[in-house]
This record gives structure tokens, sequence and C-alpha cells, in this order.
């Protein structure tokens, strides 16, 4: 998987819907290899970033956990100190 996309469920506040479109052309861009794709490709690509996207945001609502949600402000100091160490 690829390491810039970030767990998005199970935070106060909730994923945005930027949050989770970055993380749909993270995606899209791992499994095509392409960073930006060529004018023959651009439909594809931006539409399989909006499939993603939405199948994501689905995913996202669709979810129950009993766990109290993480904070962000606390789970981005364990990633920079997980960092860091390395």
């Amino acid at each position: 998987m690829c390491r810039n996309i970030k767990t998005l469920y199970n935070f106060d506040p909730p994923a945005t819907d930027d949050e989770i479109h970055a993380a749909a052309l993270q995606y899209v861009r791992k499994i095509s290899g392409f960073a930006g794709p060529s004018a023959a490709n651009e439909a594809a690509f931006h539409r399989a970033v909006e499939d993603v996207q939405m199948a994501s945001a689905r995913l996202l609502s669709s979810l129950v956990t009993a766990a109290p949600p993480k904070n962000r402000e606390i789970e981005a100091a364990k990633t920079h100190s997980r960092a860091r160490r390395k």
C-alpha cells in the first residue's frame, strides 16, 4: 500500500472530502504508475479518482466501531516520532 495514504476512519472530526479525494488520488497514481496522466488517459484517470473517492466515502460512512475516535494531533505526533526514530 502507498505509504502516503493515511488512515481516515474513526477520527474526530471525521475525514473531509478533500482528505478522501487526496487518498483516492494517491491510490490511483500508485496503481496506474502515473503521477499525472497523459492527455489520452486523462479522462480515465480522473474518472478512476472519482470512483475511488465515492467508494471510499461510502465505506467510511458505513463502518461502525465501539472504539473512541482518535485525535488527529496525537496520531500525527506518533507518526512524526516514528519517522524521527528511523
